[in-house]
């Protein structure tokens, strides 16, 4: 008998993550591969998560989301972006952002359907994409500025294009896309009448005065993107799995349509929670951002002083850095071998990729941590080239 797993996910195994992490453990590694942080978010944030597990609201939320969190979601988007949605119909909450690219990929793809996406790329994208019986077209960033390349972008439309799965800022790069690279997916997205799907979970971790972009707020763009985002990154609190998917009405409701099959409703309590944590003031935002940046610099040195190459990131939780000046010429086994020799965790960044060779020694390292942990790990990076 062959075995039970479709062919479609036969590519899809345990994750990278799975196998870093538990290195991590087995070594006592500092684990600067999976990239969530090792400090909660805001305590106004999470004493109203406790008071709604006091007060009862423990059960099923309604499927499109909590009122209060639908109403300060449409609220965050005309605040900082000048986005007016109706919060009934235009806002449906999801268990995490991987659940709404889930459920808009799965909404909106047939099979045969293709979807436009740039690697390296989150790593549920291509087993959404597979799911959904649709074929993946990419065109690659590369190192070490990772722009967009105009003809291999234009190349991987087609008149099958339904849809492009965009992110930005960007993991695992930390890239922020410009406004002209911005420009050309909105012009080939229409040329091509496709939707543009943004997965903008890191919309408030931008560096050095850097401004993010939301797709739906460009001409003509409106109508035709679905914009997907999470408290998870913004506030700190990755478990507990609350993210949303804004759009036009018709869209959403299409989105909503699967993920009613999915998790049916999910993260009760924390729901009002996060609608707090929404409307707290530019403040808190500003702070997170400039925390990391802090911790981003902090990396950025203790890599290059180990001999590595980097990336500078304008965004996100991670940088990205080439091993090969330390004689590393597949990244998978540098990674591997980095716990034992150094006491550090790094990914890949090659299982993000189709072309793998384009991120052949590229390693990419989280830094989302506390300042003496990220402090501990450079002094063991040291050990790559025996600074101190």
């Amino acid at each position: 008998m062959a075995g039970p797993l479709v062919a479609r996910m036969q590519g899809f195994g345990t994750t990278i993550f799975a196998e870093m992490s538990a290195l991590a453990t087995s070594t006592g590694a500092i684990n600067l591969g999976q990239g969530f942080p090792d400090t909660d978010g805001p305590q106004q944030m999470l004493d109203v998560a406790k008071a709604a597990i006091d007060s009862g609201r423990n059960q099923y939320p309604p499927g499109p989301g909590v009122p209060e969190l639908l109403e300060a979601i449409a609220a965050h988007q005309r605040r900082f972006y000048g986005i007016r949605l109706d919060p009934a119909r235009e806002v449906l909450v999801t268990a995490g952002a991987t659940e709404a690219i889930a459920s808009v990929v799965l909404a909106l793809c047939e099979p045969g359907d293709e979807v436009v996406t740039f690697e390296p790329y989150y790593d549920s994208y291509a087993a959404t994409i597979a799911l959904a019986g649709a074929a993946r077209r990419t065109s690659v960033l590369r190192f070490p500025d990772f722009a967009v390349d105009e003809a291999s972008l234009r190349a991987a439309f087609s008149a099958r294009t339904r849809l492009v799965l965009l992110n930005s800022p960007h993991n695992p790069t930390g890239k922020v896309f410009t406004r002209a690279e911005l420009d050309l997916v909105c012009d080939l997205a229409r040329e091509h009448d496709a939707w543009v799907v943004t997965d903008e979970v890191y919309e408030h971790l931008v560096f050095d005065g850097r401004s993010h972009i939301p797709v739906a707020t460009l001409p003509g763009m409106a109508d035709r993107t679905l914009t997907i985002s999470s408290a998870g990154k913004t506030f700190s609190a990755t478990g507990w799995k609350v993210g949303w998917v804004c759009g036009p009405a018709e869209a959403v409701a299409a989105a909503r349509t699967v993920k009613q099959f999915l998790t049916y409703v999910a993260s009760g309590p924390f729901q009002p929670a996060v609608a707090i944590a929404l409307g707290l003031g530019d403040e808190v935002y500003a702070g997170l951002a400039a925390s990391l940046q802090g911790k981003r610099d902090l990396l950025c040195r203790g890599l290059t002083e180990a001999g590595l190459s980097v990336s500078r990131p304008a965004g996100t939780y991670f940088v990205i850095a080439d091993a090969a000046p330390l004689g590393a010429s597949d990244a998978l086994e540098f990674c591997r071998e980095l716990p034992p020799r150094c006491g550090v965790v790094a990914v890949p960044v090659s299982v993000f990729h189709d072309d793998v060779d384009a991120a052949r020694t590229l390693v990419r390292f989280a830094f989302c941590k506390r300042d003496e942990v990220l402090e501990e790990a450079v002094l063991r990076l040291a050990a790559l080239r025996g600074v101190r």
